[in-house]
């Protein structure tokens, strides 16, 4: 490194002595340099000056014919003289060996011979000269095209025609536009001189105006581009004479888009026929072009249009007319003008230390907008980490290397040419101060402020460098002061640092002196960079640190963002986006992704895109939009690029103007007012409107006005008295004409009006007091033939001459302003015209007086009520204490009403505004507790919240079935599983019921399968004796007050396989249909054992109650008799009548006792609410299932009172029902209706050995002095209750009568039963009460499987004093005969018969 150094340090040496030799020679230094774009230096000690070195003639582009010589210009000045060579097409000529090309002493390129053919075309191309100064740099000039002319081929040849004397003729000859120069006319095969009369478009065509006998005659268009001329076809021109009939207007020849380059000359043809001979003028941009005065525009013969010395406020729209007094035809032709590159800052030369960064500077312009690319020393330098491209055209390079210095050209090029610029570097040695030149030709990373140096101790190496925080793109360094200077206060540093494997080092300075940190961007992750740090003070740098090797953090290798985006309208609804691939790809680039908006909105849309460019289409017209790209590879999204704006190009208004009117000012002149077309319309910026009017009159001509900048009315004057006119009004922009308005009339006055004298007194004035204004109207004067040009308006206090105010003649009204309140003000009101003021009129007012609004808060509502009115609708009521007493709505106040439901507790309060008393909540959920309140809002003034109120909604139907069921076997009785499941998710009201219903066969109708009722409260339910080996389908079926919810999915369950011995729970052999249980209980394997004892206990006990029961009812019917009226007797009518016709009714004379299994579809069950037991035991239901497997339902109770039983209560009437199916030979089912409205009272039950089933007569004639038997009905069973120590009565009732298997409840007893809390309740079946309307309700059937069974045991408990509290009735074992049971219960019901027919007597 140090002999590198010093070779380095050598070499520069000299060849600043070698610099200084050779500008000793030049008179004028100055001159030079400042061609080079730098002042001249005044070298110091060790400063090497810049050394002028450019191009004096640069090539242009040239068009040449084959077999020609051409010579290519080029001079480059420098000291020494440079060594000039060629390139074409990129590529170095060899000159030495070449005899048709050859290099001229000043640079120049001459070319002999220029060969050109088709398949061989050795001289056409792009050429460049290149200037290189050795040990200097090299530079390179523009690149110039040269076009050798193709062979001669006709695109369109003259055909014949014949024309009118007087007219213009068209001879067509079209080539290419590089043979056009080649182009010559001949007449009669003699060349044809062109004057003012006869011209050659630049396209070849022929125009003769103004033709005469003359011009007829053979022409035919020559080529001669080098080689023999080539002629085209004859064809003859006619000359006819003037037929002096008129024809229509026909264009020969229109103009056509063009595009020219600044500077360049531009004709736009136009040649009209027609008879009379037509006028050619132009306008462009719908402004008429003074062709006569203007020294650039020439209108050339036929009519075209010639442009010369083309400029950027050319372009535009050209519309050639054409007249000729009958008709009026347009045309017209775009002209484009594009500029070459353009330098606005060229770079400058910079003087740098190795390791810096600087950038060359270069802006351009051009249209369209030049592309930007650097060359060093004749070679092209590619963007890499090092040398980058920043904000679109500058040069930046980091990490300066000496092999660095030389000459950077900025080469700026579009489609109309390039130009170059360029500048030198000059590395300077570390030692050697650099000169001071423009600040922005270093970064301000890297500006040294390096002061000459003095002589001195320099600081030793900084200690203990370490990389104190590092990153995946930037590292924090930290050091301490070196060892020579421990307090480093004025000491600065530089931080060297570079790749590991680069030899191109970077610097990086402390901000001021004495910091000993500093953070080194934009770096690159997971790579190694080697650091080290050198202190200077005023004497000069110290010694480096040692090395510090260091890795950046890895990073997800996402793209970087897009590099050179652009984007430039194509049209004025389309937008091109170009970009380039990030230098920062990170892998293969997938897609890209590229947003765009409309500016001042915040909606951003995207597109994917797969190339380098997108073009968005159907944006709006002249818009401005901004776009940016993002980059995607297989880790995701990259980088962004910065928004670039652009707006879309403009067009002609799609809308025409806006409230058209016509005022007639007199009998000459109408005044025309509009207003803009609408914005979104307007498509660009308006510049004018184009106002046509006619009489209304057919075929009348059409006068047009152009009314320029934002004028929005125009006079229209010199118009014909009494003539009705109509106008229309079209906006214009730069595009062109928009659309116009329909015609709209007004007819002038067929007289002026009078203005010799002033107008008459205004004919009426109001006056409308308000605070601090007046509101003044009026009307004209009734002389309408008085011309009035506006009224005076004269106020003040106390006098109306201290203001007065003028307002047009069409106002009729007017708001004074800014008056003092409660002060009495004078008003006068005068008509006045161009003579004079007329007559006033006075009117007087008192404003009013200043009133401070009341800041007292409104009163919040009052009496706020909830009516519940369905499960999802609530209607809120309030009054409003400040309305009047009958609380009537007269102003514009309104009411807010919110609501919430405290489940969840954060819920949300809703709102909705109201302007009535009243306000219908819906969408509320079911059985949910709402919370309401309201506030009253009038103008800016609210109340508080009212106080709230609450309602429930009504409960619906369960929406959704049981969930998470699971059948498991209960341990250690293979036919006995266990149904857990969890209540529904949206029960929407309490659950008070269950029905399990399993089937083998889950195909099966839902009426074939067995069910098994469940208390609301329970969710889990054995079912015992089921088939071993079997697979069984459950579904579960919740209930509320509301009716039957959804059923669940089946979930299927296989019993377990047989075992070796029946056991507990076990199926028990076919018994037959004559089976009678055994008098003992203990061969019973469910119930409990009963002796002979207990069966005469009960003997006796049911005795006992059927005398007592005679007695009672004798008593009552004897207090009945005495009692009876007529007004009663009418009421037990009523009451028999409606008794009649209930299906239970027994004691009618004419109709026998019905058949409850034929009407089990009226049967009602009551609901289901939870049992008071707090833990309540699981339920077990042994279910029959053939006639071999008839088990009697028992009840047992072990030694913890706990007892298996049935949720509901009913299987007697199964077995009863069975017994009369097997009768009757048909399939029977029991049908289990469920009611759907809550239960009302309290029900209680007695023990009755009387089965007649006709309580209910008792309800309605006892005048309803019982509330609790009110309800009271048939009842499919009674509840049972087990106490201990004491054995309940049991009977076999058969089956002989279908009334026999019910027990009838008698009047509840005065005190209360003894109950048991800790026995779960079952709630009871029952029918509605007489006066409630009978509900549809939904069954479910038991199948009944196999033959009749033999009858069961009832039991007659009595019911514990709870609402729903009832039980199944279970079976219990007795000895007692059941023929003499049947025999008391038909004793009781003969007497029961006779008490019947006593009371409706």
């Amino acid at each position: 490194m140090a002999a590198e150094r010093g070779a380095r340090r050598l070499l520069g040496t000299s060849s600043f002595w070698l610099c200084c030799l050779l500008l000793l020679g030049r008179r004028a230094p100055g001159a030079a340099a400042a061609r080079s774009g730098s002042p001249p230096q005044s070298p110091g000690s060790g400063v090497r000056t810049f050394t002028p070195f450019y191009f004096l003639v640069e090539p242009v582009d040239t068009l040449s014919s084959r077999g020609s010589s051409v010579i290519l210009n080029c001079s480059a000045y420098s000291e020494p003289s440079p060594k000039i060579e060629w390139k074409k097409d990129g590529t170095f000529l060899n000159l030495v060996s070449d005899d048709r090309r050859q290099l001229l002493p000043d640079g120049s390129l001459f070319i002999t011979n220029v060969v050109h053919a088709k398949h061989n075309k050795p001289d056409e191309g792009y050429y460049q000269c290149v200037a290189t100064v050795e040990n200097l740099g090299t530079i390179v000039s523009r690149t110039a095209k040269l076009t050798v002319a193709s062979l001669p081929r006709f695109a369109s040849q003259p055909e014949p025609s014949s024309v009118y004397a007087g007219n213009s003729a068209v001879l067509n000859c079209e080539v290419n536009a590089d043979l056009v120069p080649f182009v010559r006319w001949e007449q009669n095969r003699q060349p044809l001189l062109l004057d003012d009369r006869v011209i050659k478009l630049p396209s070849g065509t022929l125009v003769i105006s103004n033709v005469t006998e003359r011009d007829g005659g053979l022409y035919r268009c020559v080529v001669e581009s080098g080689g023999p001329p080539k002629y085209s076809d004859e064809a003859e021109l006619k000359v006819l004479p003037d037929p002096e009939v008129t024809s229509n207007l026909v264009f020969l020849k229109q103009p056509s888009s063009l595009v020219r380059v600044i500077g360049q000359s531009a004709v736009l043809p136009c040649v009209a026929l027609g008879l009379p001979t037509p006028t050619i003028r132009w306008m462009k941009n719908e402004e008429a072009l003074d062709t006569e005065s203007s020294e650039r525009l020439v209108l050339l013969a036929g009519g075209s249009l010639e442009i010369s010395d083309v400029t950027e406020d050319d372009a535009g729209t050209y519309f050639c007319i054409a007249d000729n007094g009958n008709e009026t035809i347009e045309a017209q032709a775009e002209l484009t003008v594009q500029a070459q590159p353009e330098f606005l800052k060229q770079p400058t030369n910079i003087y740098a230390h190795e390791s810096m960064d600087i950038i060359f500077e270069c802006e351009v312009t051009g249209k369209p907008a030049p592309t930007v690319k650097w060359v060093k020393n004749g070679d092209m330098v590619i963007p890499s980490d090092y040398f980058k491209i920043v904000k679109e055209h500058n040069l930046q390079v980091l990490g300066l290397v000496k092999s660095d210095e030389g000459f950077y050209q900025c080469i700026a090029e579009n489609d109309v040419g390039n130009a170059q610029a360029g500048a030198q570097l000059i590395i300077l040695e570390h030692d050697v101060a650099i000169p001071t030149l423009p600040p922005t030709s270093l970064t301000s990373a890297t500006t040294d402020h390096l002061a000459p140096a003095t002589t001195g101790p320099l600081p030793s190496a900084p200690r203990d460098v370490v990389a104190s925080l590092v990153s995946t793109r930037f590292i924090k360094l930290t050091w301490r002061t070196p060892a020579s200077d421990p307090h480093g206060d004025n000491l600065t540093y530089s931080v060297f640092y570079t790749k590991e494997g680069i030899a191109r080092e970077r610097v990086e300075n402390t901000s001021h002196p004495g910091e000993m940190q500093v953070t080194i961007q934009n770096l690159m992750p997971a790579t190694v960079y080697i650091f080290r740090v050198m202190a200077q003070n005023k004497h000069g740098s110290g010694e480096s640190s040692a090395p510090l090797r260091v890795e950046t953090q890895p990073e997800v290798q996402l793209p970087g963002p897009a590099p050179n985006i652009r984007a430039y309208a194509t049209s004025p609804t389309s937008i091109t986006v170009t970009w380039e691939t990030p230098l920062s790809g990170n892998g293969e680039i997938q897609n890209y992704k590229l947003y765009y908006m409309e500016k001042g909105t915040d909606k951003e849309q995207d597109v994917d895109v797969s190339s380098h460019s997108h073009t968005i289409n159907g944006l709006k017209k002249y818009t401005e939009y901004s776009f940016r790209v993002v980059a995607y590879n297989k880790h995701g999204p990259g980088v962004s690029t910065q928004d670039v704006a652009v707006r879309t190009l403009s067009d002609v208004p799609s809308a025409a103007p806006q409230n058209l009117s016509l005022e007639v000012r007199n009998s000459k002149s109408i005044m025309i007012h509009w207003q803009p077309p609408p914005p979104a319309t307007q498509n660009g910026q308006i510049t004018g409107y184009k106002i046509r009017y006619r009489k209304a009159s057919r075929k009348s001509d059409v006068t047009e006005t152009l009314v320029t900048g934002t004028q929005l009315s125009q006079l229209i004057e010199g118009l014909d008295r009494g003539t009705e006119y109509n106008f229309r009004v079209a906006a214009l922009t730069i595009n062109g004409t928009g659309p116009a308005t329909d015609w709209l009339s007004a007819e002038t006055f067929e007289s002026d009006l009078d203005e010799t004298r002033v107008p008459d007194v205004p004919s009426s004035l109001h006056v409308r007091p308000l605070v601090t204004s007046i509101v003044v109207s009026w009307t004209p004067p009734e002389n309408q033939n008085i011309v009035v040009r506006g009224y005076a308006i004269g106020y003040g206090i106390g006098s109306p001459h201290a203001q007065t105010i003028k307002v047009d003649y069409k106002q009729r009204y007017y708001t004074i302003e800014n008056l003092d309140p409660s002060s009495h003000y004078v008003i006068t009101l005068k008509a006045f015209n161009n003579v004079g003021e007329g007559i006033p009129l006075y009117e007087s007012a008192v404003t009013r007086p200043h009133t401070v609004p009341d800041p007292t808060p409104m009163m919040p509502p009052v009496g706020v009520q909830a009516s519940i009115l369905s499960h999802d609708t609530i209607r809120i009521t309030w009054a409003d204490n400040s309305l009047p007493k009958h609380q009537k709505i007269t102003d514009s106040r309104y009411y807010t009403v919110r609501w919430k439901t405290n489940i969840p507790a954060n819920t949300k309060y809703k709102n909705a505004n109201a302007t009535t008393l009243s306000y219908l909540v819906t969408g509320l959920k079911a059985n949910t507790l709402y919370e309401f309140s309201v506030m009253v809002t009038k103008g800016r003034r609210s109340s508080t919240w009212s106080m709230t109120a609450h309602g429930t909604t009504f409960e619906l139907v369960p929406t959704s079935p049981p969930k998470d069921v699971t059948v498991v076997s209960k341990e250690g009785k293979p036919r006995t599983i266990i149904v857990n499941w969890q209540p529904p998710s949206e029960a929407n009201g309490k659950i008070t019921g269950y029905i399990i219903y399993y089937s083998t066969d889950v195909n099966a109708e839902i009426h074939d399968w067995v069910i098994e009722p469940v208390v609301g409260n329970r969710l889990t339910h054995q079912i015992q004796e089921l088939t071993l080996d079997t697979p069984y389908y459950f579904k579960i079926q919740a209930r509320n007050s509301k009716g039957m919810g959804p059923m669940s999915e089946a979930v299927q369950f296989r019993t377990p396989k047989a075992s070796g011995s029946a056991g507990k729970g076990s199926r028990l052999p076919d018994l037959g249909s004559d089976y009678k249980p055994p008098m003992s209980g203990s061969n019973s394997p469910h119930g409990s054992p009963t002796s002979p004892l207990d069966s005469n206990m009960l003997l006796v006990i049911i005795v006992s109650v059927g005398v007592i029961t005679i007695v009672v009812v004798v008593i009552i019917a004897v207090f009945c008799t005495r009692r009876t009226t007529s007004h009663q007797k009418k009421k037990r009518a009523a009451c028999k009548s409606v008794n009649g016709s209930h299906k239970y009714k027994g004691n009618s004379k004419d109709v026998k006792p019905p058949d409850l299994w034929i009407h089990h579809e009226r049967l009602e069950l009551k609901p289901i609410d939870k049992s008071p037991d707090p833990n309540p035991i699981m339920t077990d239901t042994p279910i029959p299932r053939n006639s071999q497997d008839i088990t009697p339902v028992d009840n047992s109770m072990d030694s913890n009172i706990h007892q298996r039983r049935n949720s509901y209560r009913g299987h007697e009437s199964e077995d009863s029902m069975s017994t009369l199916a097997g009768r009757r030979g048909m399939r029977p089912k029991m049908m289990m209706p469920f009611d759907s409205q809550p239960p009302q009272q309290s029900i209680r039950n007695t023990p009755s050995t009387d089965t007649m089933p006709a309580s209910s007569s008792q309800t309605c004639c006892t005048d309803h002095q019982d509330p609790e038997g009110a309800t009271s009905s048939s009842y499919l069973a009674s509840s049972q209750e087990e106490d201990s120590g004491q054995s309940l009565p049991t009977a076999h009732v058969r089956p002989s009568h279908p009334l026999k298997s019910f027990a009838v409840p008698a009047i509840p007893p005065p005190g209360p039963p003894t109950y048991d809390p800790t026995l779960p309740s079952t709630p009871l079946l029952s029918q509605q009460a007489l006066n409630h309307h009978l509900h549809s309700v939904k069954t479910a059937s038991i199948g009944t499987l196999g033959r009749s069974r033999p009858p069961m045991p009832v039991v007659v408990p009595s019911a514990p004093d709870v609402q729903e509290t009832t039980r199944m009735l279970e079976d219990s074992e007795s000895s007692y005969e059941p023929d003499e049971l049947t025999k008391e219960m038909a004793h009781l019901e003969g007497l029961m018969k006779d008490l019947n027919a006593i009371t409706t007597a």
